[in-house]
């Protein structure tokens, strides 16, 4: 007996059909179907011979290949592997592989990913993570030449996924939107203010905000939802309280390091200038905070309560537990899934849950109102 794989004309001929109707009925095809009898037949055949159909034949003939691209900012991020390892579940049930990209936080590598998608002809593409401030929401700090760069880049990628959907492809954002284009959009603005809220109820009236970079719509949209709930209810942080850093760990250190030392708060003394908790904008930026806190000689949540964003895996190993916002990226994943297959026909908002913990205890007494 032969060791040679069967091929498609030995499916063809047993099965009684042309090489082109075989082809159709295993292959599918943009343009033909099959007789749903000659279809039953072919297959049969093709099990009983232990056929196994070629992926690059099956490709060019439903004009699609059997991949979804992901495209995150950065894989290393507790936020982005959990939303890969979602995707990547929901898209296996559908037959489907994952390629994953990521882009280290450089946005022409999005535009060259997209670009690679479309010319693999893969079956969807999903971008994760956080998109940029309007230009004209920028501050007059960042210099003009970024902020037209900014621009650039922005409608390169508009324009890049558009022509991939054009092409047939399934496009979806997760974060915020890119154009008119599908979306599962994470209401970060609202999140944060029902944070600030509960801090404010547990007795918190001096706040610190560790705010991410300038320009990263995500952070704007955290820092603002906490910033105007908190002036609404009426003690409003101080500017010299509200500090830029990375979206990381290091950047987390750092941006807690300069507010606890930019006014001499940086001691295990009383100090009623201090921030009674600090929201940080990220999870992986608070546990940078919290270690901050721990290398000056200080106590969370005893002298700094610390909050975060995200509620990401790796808290469970955090002490003491890190109060958050919990975002239900299981969920955000499967959705953004199903949208970039077409299975929805439109896009959804995302809320989140505030989930307190022991890093902002209720205090004892509070502070001035």
């Amino acid at each position: 007996m032969s060791d040679a794989p069967v091929t498609l004309s030995q499916v063809a001929r047993e099965a009684g059909v042309s090489l082109a109707t075989a082809s159709r009925a295993i292959n599918g095809s943009a343009t033909r179907s099959v007789r749903q009898d000659l279809r039953e037949r072919v297959l049969e055949t093709a099990r009983r011979l232990d056929y196994s159909p070629d992926p690059s034949a099956q490709a060019m003939a439903r004009g699609r290949t059997s991949a979804l691209g992901l495209v995150v900012h950065d894989i290393a991020d507790p936020y982005f592997s959990t939303i890969a390892a979602g995707v990547t579940r929901a898209a296996e049930r559908e037959g489907l592989i994952v390629t994953l990209a990521s882009t280290e936080q450089r946005r022409d590598r999005e535009v060259a990913f997209v670009e690679l998608a479309r010319r693999q002809r893969s079956r969807a593409i999903i971008l994760a993570g956080s998109r940029l401030v309007p230009p004209e929401d920028l501050p007059g700090t960042i210099p003009a030449e970024a902020v037209t760069q900014m621009e650039s880049d922005a409608k390169a990628l508009e324009s890049a996924l558009t022509s991939f959907r054009e092409g047939g492809g399934g496009v979806a954002t997760i974060g915020q939107g890119v154009g008119d284009l599908p979306v599962v959009e994470i209401d970060n603005a609202s999140g944060a203010g029902a944070l600030a809220r509960a801090l404010h109820d547990l007795g918190y009236r001096r706040f610190g905000v560790l705010t991410g970079p300038l320009g990263l719509r995500t952070a704007a949209d955290r820092t603002t939802g906490f910033l105007d709930t908190l002036g609404a209810l009426g003690c409003p942080a101080l500017d010299r309280d509200v500090v830029h850093g990375n979206f990381t760990r290091d950047g987390g250190y750092a941006a807690m390091t300069d507010l606890l030392t930019r006014t001499g708060t940086a001691t295990a003394e009383p100090r009623p200038d201090r921030p009674e908790v600090v929201f940080a904008v990220n999870d992986v930026m608070a546990v940078g905070a919290m270690a901050a806190v721990r290398d000056a000689g200080l106590r969370v949540p005893d002298d700094v309560a610390v909050a975060g964003f995200d509620d990401i895996h790796t808290l469970r190993d955090v002490s003491p537990g890190l109060t958050t916002v919990r975002i239900p990226l299981d969920e955000v994943s499967e959705a953004a899934t199903m949208l970039a297959l077409g299975a929805e026909a439109s896009g959804t908002v995302v809320q989140g849950e505030v989930v307190l913990r022991d890093s902002t205890p209720r205090r004892q007494s509070p502070a001035r109102s």
